[in-house]
């Protein structure tokens, strides 16, 4: 039932907004003759100073650590080769 009443109180606002206003137009209107003319320009001229950006390179000795990832078949297969010997 409110969801009948709402719906009912949309409509007549849609109604209402629509049927309020009249527009009658009094004059067309004209857009404005304009002249345009240009004449060339010059870009402002400024002088920049930035600072020194030094970019090198090193050498370094690290020290990676080895993963070894055998699967469930590599796992059996080296037991069983184990447990023969």
């Amino acid at each position: 039932m409110r969801a009948l009443i709402a719906i009912v109180v949309v409509v007549l606002i849609v109604a209402f907004g629509f049927y309020f206003f009249d527009f009658n137009l009094t004059n067309e209107g004209e857009m404005p003759d304009v002249d345009v003319s240009v004449e060339g320009g010059e870009l402002p001229e400024g002088e920049v100073e930035a600072g020194d950006v030094d970019v090198g390179s090193e050498t370094v000795e690290v020290e990676v650590p080895t993963v070894d990832v055998e699967s469930p078949e590599e796992e059996a297969a080296e037991e069983g080769t184990t447990e023969n010997n």
